[in-house]
């Protein structure tokens, strides 16, 4: 199982691989939306802004998010581990449950380009 801080710099590297990204991945990227990432195994929600496309996490609390976030992310540690690392794939996770991605539908819409 994933640890808090293997997942907080699993966090920071998908924010780096999303500054780092093309064009399209970017420009997808660039919403200005408050965002959480509860880890379902450990019972932790990392809380923050995707903003200029890179993730600032500001906040990390035991528990699911206590305010509800206009991207909110769900996983296990091991799944955000293995996504960031490229072991699994984000479209496959979210379309088989194993990883939940809420938000409103004119923010789907654009994030669907990073998947």
């Amino acid at each position: 199982m994933a640890t808090m801080e293997e997942c907080r710099s699993a966090l920071d590297k998908l924010s780096d691989n999303l500054a780092q990204a093309d064009d399209g991945v970017r420009s997808a990227a660039a919403l200005d939306r408050s965002l959480s990432c509860h880890i379902t195994d450990l019972d932790i929600t990392f809380t923050g802004r995707l903003a200029g496309g890179r993730i600032d996490v500001r906040d990390t609390f035991d528990g699911p998010p206590r305010e509800r976030a206009e991207i909110r992310l769900a996983m296990t540690g091991d799944d955000l581990v293995a996504m960031v690392g490229g072991e699994l794939n984000f479209a496959r996770a979210w379309a088989s449950g194993r990883v939940r991605l809420e938000a409103g539908f004119r923010d789907l819409i654009r994030l669907r380009k990073l998947l």
